[in-house]
């Protein structure tokens, strides 16, 4: 496997056990509000990256790289605002933050190098 490759995999990954874990929570109406917004960034961070293996231009690549760094963050933010608002338990949420961290990392790193090459 290539570096594209292993984060579509990463990305798909994440995106299916956050979908899980909202699956799962009780479904008051602040999860339901927030729980949303998470599926949608954290889905959108997997769908974009995989666009933008599959860019016309290095400008294409990086737009589509910009995005998904900043729906990594936003990912990050929804399930730090779930768990610092106590609505589900720390536990729960720990290794989803870790690997959202991470995978934000990975991408705002991509990103810089991309801008290096314009």
């Amino acid at each position: 496997m290539n570096f594209n490759e292993d984060i579509q995999n990463r990305t798909k990954k994440f995106s299916i056990k956050i979908i899980k874990f909202y699956s799962n929570l009780n479904k008051i109406e602040e999860i339901r509000i927030i729980g949303r917004q998470l599926l949608r960034s954290c889905t959108s961070v997997a769908a974009n990256f995989r666009a933008s293996c599959r860019a016309r231009s290095p400008k294409e690549y990086f737009a589509k790289l910009s995005i998904c760094v900043e729906e990594a963050d936003e990912t990050l933010f929804w399930l730090e605002l779930i768990t610092e608002a106590d609505l589900v338990k720390k536990e729960n949420t720990i290794e989803l933050i870790k690997e959202a961290t991470e995978i934000l990392k990975i991408l705002a790193s991509t990103r810089k190098r991309a801008k290096l090459k314009l």
